[in-house]
């Protein structure tokens, strides 16, 4: 892919268009779009220049009184006009995709109990009506992911589970696969290796040419790689990889967040997020762990992920990072500002977008960095590169 590419930033419930540069590696911030409340998660359709938003009053873990998924078609500058009508959401939703031949969004929610919520496409890229989901069907304690499997049969729920914490026991993760008859999830295959006990899976990513399914394992800093056949992923993991450079500094608040493979299927690229602090001069600062983009080796013949580097984002808690589609950069949107205690002196460290470029190796050169200002109360929630047309 070489066409244009744009990227789209959300603080609150303001979406910021960015015109990206690739010679230069340059973002300049050329609008804003008002979305109807703060922004979750975002989807570009596969074929329409139609891009998919879903918004909530609140955030994780509190209950979401307005809660919307709404269409808007993208002109060939990346601006952005209301498609159809928005169509409201019963709680929160924390991710959402598209499946690969359009014709649904799918929600997943989390809070106050899990399930999921999926609408038509219709033809012209708005939002039709919601498809009706079985009451009594499992979608795990904690769903963090939905995505559709490369060939649409199938949508992937990835449950993260839960620590045990404040009496109550660890709730295992699992990857819940659920085959689709007309946008409707049927109950299917369960992974959960050890009986979930030990897994925490967040994110993941199919490989592009290979059948191999990365998982971002964010409650143990790690990264597993399963194969997948038939259809069904094998009921344990390949291998499993540390994400982190030094795992023993890793601090309380040390997690893996998103990840992405390259387009051309060679490697693999994780995010991990910390953001614990302690008390120094009567503020609170950062307090220890890593803040870096992990980037693995994919071994073309088994798939096996070998870390080759993890690259600094001079951010704090990168929730969110993007790989432009033609494949030379790498932009880490930062979720919060903080305060770092640097030689006796402490200092502001905004949120920023982290603009990298991408080498032949698959390895990450820092460039730049953009600082964003944040109102109070507000996070750099999502970050995504989207081609207009």
């Amino acid at each position: 892919m070489s066409g244009t590419v744009v990227l789209y930033g959300a603080v609150g419930d303001v979406l910021t268009l960015y015109e990206i540069d690739r010679a230069r590696a340059s973002l300049t911030r050329r609008a804003e779009f008002r979305m109807p409340n703060r922004v979750q998660y975002a989807w570009r359709h596969p074929a329409l220049p139609v891009l998919y938003v879903t918004t909530a009053s609140s955030g994780p873990r509190t209950h979401s009184r307005d809660n919307q998924v709404t269409a808007f078609r993208i002109d060939e500058a990346g601006g952005l006009r209301q498609l159809g009508e928005t169509r409201g959401l019963a709680a929160r939703a924390v991710h959402l995709c598209v499946d690969p031949r359009g014709k649904f969004v799918i929600n997943a929610h989390n809070f106050p109990r899990s399930w999921v919520t999926v609408h038509r496409i219709r033809p012209d890229g708005s939002l039709g009506e919601e498809v009706g989901q079985g009451e009594q069907t499992d979608f795990g304690s904690y769903p963090h992911q939905v995505m559709t499997f490369p060939n649409a049969r199938a949508a992937l729920i990835v449950d993260r589970g839960n620590h045990a914490a404040n009496g109550r026991p660890e709730d295992p993760g699992a990857l819940r696969i659920y085959p689709m008859d007309d946008g409707r999830l049927v109950a299917g295959q369960v992974v959960a290796p050890e009986g979930g006990f030990g897994f925490g899976p967040r994110h993941v990513a199919f490989h592009p040419g290979k059948p191999w399914l990365y998982v971002a394992d964010e409650r143990h800093n790690r990264l597993a790689m399963f194969r997948v056949q038939d259809g069904a992923v094998e009921a344990r993991p390949a291998y499993v990889v540390t994400t982190l450079e030094n795992a023993r500094e890793a601090g309380p608040r040390q997690l893996v967040g998103a990840i992405h493979v390259h387009p051309h299927g060679r490697h693999v690229y994780v995010a991990n997020r910390a953001d614990a602090t302690v008390e120094a001069g009567g503020r609170k600062v950062f307090a220890n762990g890593e803040n870096s983009i992990a980037v693995f080796e994919i071994d073309p013949a088994s798939g096996e992920p070998v870390r080759i580097q993890n690259a600094d984002t001079r951010s704090f808690h990168v929730r969110t990072f993007a790989l432009d589609p033609a494949g030379g950069l790498l932009v880490a949107a930062s979720i919060k500002a903080m305060d770092v205690l640097r030689d006796g002196e402490i200092k502001h460290v905004p949120a920023a977008l982290s603009v990298f470029g991408i080498g032949p190796d698959g390895r990450l050169e820092y460039v730049r960095k953009y600082d964003v200002p944040l109102p109070e109360g507000e996070l750099q929630y999502w970050m995504g590169m989207v081609e207009p047309a």
